[in-house]
């Protein structure tokens, strides 16, 4: 729908305003008073579009922004992919090293998530120590990882007791606008497929680790979780990948992780507004929608990948 050519009626209250869903561009005047009515009020300015179900930026309020994946990017770890949902980038590096396995879990290695939201990626963030949200995100992200079994820890073991491989998931957010889990899911899972093991073995006249460069294992990836998060207007309106300045507007959010198997890993409702069962179960069943659509992505850009890599799953 378009604005008619008649003249807006400049005398009303902003909140009397009558914001249509899209805006001509031959008319500077009415693009002025728009970007007046956003900057005055930018909740009725949402409130608007999700009236006509859809939003500023043209979406639908179940459709997701563009997704772009792109796996080995960093030649220098031992696994990595770079993540696009809209703006929103996330580079995920993988770094292996040997540890000692503890006593009460000596067929154990470790998985090691952090989330870090430097001031490069938005002017949000602070330098310094992490922030809350980014500290929020390491933990949501190693909930997903224990909850979702995407790699067992029994697996990174090399020798009971002896030796197992500590893989470090560092994820940086290179440009933040909005929707930060689910881009940070999607670069972990790629990050993970992508990372080579050298083959290692205990001598057994020396008792040191032998590593052996030229025979390498791709890690046993188990689950293929996939986060969908979803902005929360008035209690009642739900939409998906919300940008930066949604999250803002929103009076709740609720991101919902699910595995190639329907299976439910993990809900993460930081306050808000209230999620009823029924809201849930809608939120379940798109969930279920976008791990397809993720899974497909991934899938493609595997076998893209896969022909220039000469190594075997781990069993």
């Amino acid at each position: 729908m378009r604005v008619a050519d008649s003249a807006w009626p400049v005398s009303l209250s902003p909140a009397e305003w009558n914001l249509p869903i899209r805006l001509s561009g031959s008319h500077g005047s009415r693009s002025e008073m728009a970007a007046g009515f956003k900057t005055v009020e930018p909740l009725e300015y949402y409130r608007k579009f999700l009236k006509e179900n859809c939003r500023p930026d043209g979406r639908e309020l179940g459709e997701f922004r563009t997704t772009t994946l792109n796996i080995g990017s960093i030649t220098t770890a031992d696994g990595s992919a770079l993540v696009k949902l809209g703006n929103t980038t996330v580079v995920c590096g993988i770094k292996v090293e040997f540890a000692t396995p503890t006593v009460d879990a000596s067929n154990k290695g470790y998985i090691v998530p952090n989330v870090d939201l430097p001031p490069l990626c938005s002017s949000r963030f602070r330098p310094g120590p992490p922030g809350e949200q980014a500290q929020a995100a390491s933990q949501f992200i190693f909930d997903v990882i224990e909850n979702s079994q995407i790699i067992q820890k029994e697996d990174l073991c090399i020798e009971k007791g002896k030796l197992a491989w500590v893989v470090y998931c560092d994820m940086v957010c290179l440009d933040y606008d909005g929707n930060l889990l689910d881009a940070c899911i999607i670069a972990l899972l790629a990050a993970l497929k992508n990372v080579q093991l050298p083959s290692v073995s205990i001598s057994e006249e020396t008792g040191l680790a032998e590593v052996n460069m030229n025979q390498k294992n791709q890690l046993n990836i188990r689950k293929h979780p996939v986060a969908t998060t979803f902005a929360i207007f008035d209690d009642t309106i739900f939409i998906v990948d919300p940008t930066a300045e949604e999250e803002t507007l929103a009076s709740g959010m609720a991101t919902i992780v699910i595995d190639e198997e329907d299976r439910l890993c993990a809900v993460h409702k930081p306050g808000g507004s209230g999620l009823s069962s029924e809201k849930l179960q809608d939120c379940i069943v798109r969930a279920q929608t976008r791990h397809r659509e993720v899974h497909k992505l991934l899938t493609e850009v595997m076998k893209s990948v896969t022909p220039t890599i000469n190594v075997k799953e781990r069993k």
